[in-house]
């Protein structure tokens, strides 16, 4: 195997001894990733999903050898070297029998590490090749890109398993999908998915729409509720925007998952609940727990596994295939784009990236005339990526795409040509320029605001 096609994660709590190995493995051609406790190797090995796992058996808090079968379950066709003292062999080979490949004793001989990490970074090649295609996907879920490729990689790897999964990335960017997918690879697929905005719900409520409350918990209560947790039984509950949730029910979801109970609002008798929690947030929580506005140890408890799901932006080759399967789905039929249309699609650059995706190409669907969408029937934002740039810089006889800007630009701002400049990204007077430019080609334009049609544009 090419050593640098193979990543190795180091786990030690030295930071000087991972350092020592990561130059080494480095100089031979291997990329590194490092970490320095049982929790930071889980998830920086559900984030880069290494070749080989260099494990020493000694770490903070739980040891090497307590996190092997999870190791392995996470990464079936990772090699695990364990590296320990000499007094600890015997625990080595117990742990070789629970799925770790190798061990190697300290201190270390470099030569030989490098030869057994070959051996096993080749071993683990060709389980890889031997490996079948992802589990399938949900219907109408678009896959091109690198980036969104190796999100699901890491869903695959962590949906059979039972820990909590945070899922982060920016709003609109598809994590509820991203949710949606590890229920359905995972062995609770045939349980209930529910999910909660928890952002959307008032603080007042939420506690209730969660754990559920008694007959006669509070005012208006005249009927028992099972809540979330409840209903969610042998399934997944997917709490989505947790950065929102108040303190205090914070401790609530820790108690949930390290005890598997809760308490209904108005009882004092615990309940069992079987269920699988992922979360999703485009809050920075490692910042908001600096801040004291999310507590340390509920974040350390989701975030053992973290997938990241990139923006639209970076993922350009979905934009296209998404919007077909938008466009699709809500005519009922065969739509066709214009390649202005596309251009300016490709060209945008998505700040509210897949959910924004949508609600452009849903407005498209109903302006259109017929099966072809075309730049006038986007959002003049959308149009305005490309034709903004030709307006700045061009003079003279303007394109049809620059004229489909400017048009949907005043219609959406009510003939307000302040605010229209503003949304093509050009100044008032470049604008009025352009506007000129459309009236000697004769092109109707509406009246500025509070002026009568047909009176002279102001200058």
């Amino acid at each position: 195997m090419n050593p640098s096609h193979s990543t190795v994660l180091i786990v030690d709590d030295d930071a000087a001894q991972r350092k020592v190995l990561a130059d080494f493995l480095s100089h031979h051609g291997y990329q590194t990733a490092q970490a320095g406790s049982a929790e930071e190797a889980l998830r920086e090995a559900g984030r880069v999903l290494p070749d080989v796992v260099l494990l020493d058996v000694r770490l903070p808090g739980r040891s090497g050898l307590e996190i092997v079968p999870e190791l392995k379950a996470l990464l079936p066709a990772a090699a695990i070297i364990l590296i320990t003292a000499y007094g600890e062999v015997r625990q080595a080979v117990a742990a070789i029998k629970a799925g770790a490949t190798d061990y190697l004793t300290k201190p270390l001989d470099l030569d030989e590490l490098l030869a057994v990490v070959a051996d096993a970074a080749g071993s683990s090649c060709h389980s890889k090749e031997g490996e079948g295609k992802l589990p399938p996907l949900p219907p109408g879920f678009v896959c091109l890109s690198a980036a969104l490729k190796h999100v699901l990689k890491v869903a695959a790897a962590v949906a059979p398993n039972e820990i909590p999964v945070l899922v982060t990335g920016e709003s609109g960017s598809g994590k509820e999908w991203i949710a949606r997918i590890i229920h359905l690879w995972s062995g609770r697929s045939q349980g209930p998915f529910l999910a909660i905005n928890c952002a959307a719900v008032s603080e007042s409520l939420l506690e209730s729409e969660l754990f559920g409350h008694t007959k006669g918990a509070f005012t208006g209560a005249a009927q028992g509720r099972l809540g979330l947790f409840r209903s969610a039984e042998k399934g997944t509950l997917f709490l989505d925007e947790i950065g929102e949730l108040p303190l205090h029910l914070q401790a609530k979801i820790l108690r949930a998952i390290e005890t598997g109970e809760i308490f209904p609002v108005g009882s004092d008798t615990p309940c069992r609940v079987d269920v699988r929690l992922v979360a999703a947030t485009n809050r920075n929580l490692p910042e908001m727990v600096e801040k004291g506005n999310f507590r340390a140890d509920l974040y350390y408890r989701l975030n053992v596994i973290e997938i990241r799901v990139p923006p639209l932006r970076e993922r350009v080759d979905e934009i296209l295939p998404l919007a077909r399967h938008f466009a699709s789905e809500i005519t009922r039929q065969p739509v066709r784009f214009s390649p202005q249309a596309e251009e300016c699609l490709l060209a945008y650059s998505w700040p509210g990236n897949v959910r924004e995706l949508r609600n452009a190409i849903h407005r498209a669907c109903l302006l259109s005339r017929g099966d072809v969408i075309l730049p006038e029937h986007l959002p003049p934002a959308v149009i305005g990526a490309t034709a903004g740039q030709s307006v700045r810089a061009g003079s003279g006889r303007l394109s049809q795409l620059e004229q489909a800007a400017i048009l949907a630009a005043l219609a959406e701002c009510g003939g307000n040509r302040t605010r229209a400049a503003e949304k093509l990204g050009i100044s008032r007077r470049a604008l009025l320029y352009k506007l000129r430019a459309m009236q000697a080609q004769g092109i109707s334009l509406p009246p500025p605001v509070g002026q009568r049609p047909g009176a002279a544009e102001a200058s």
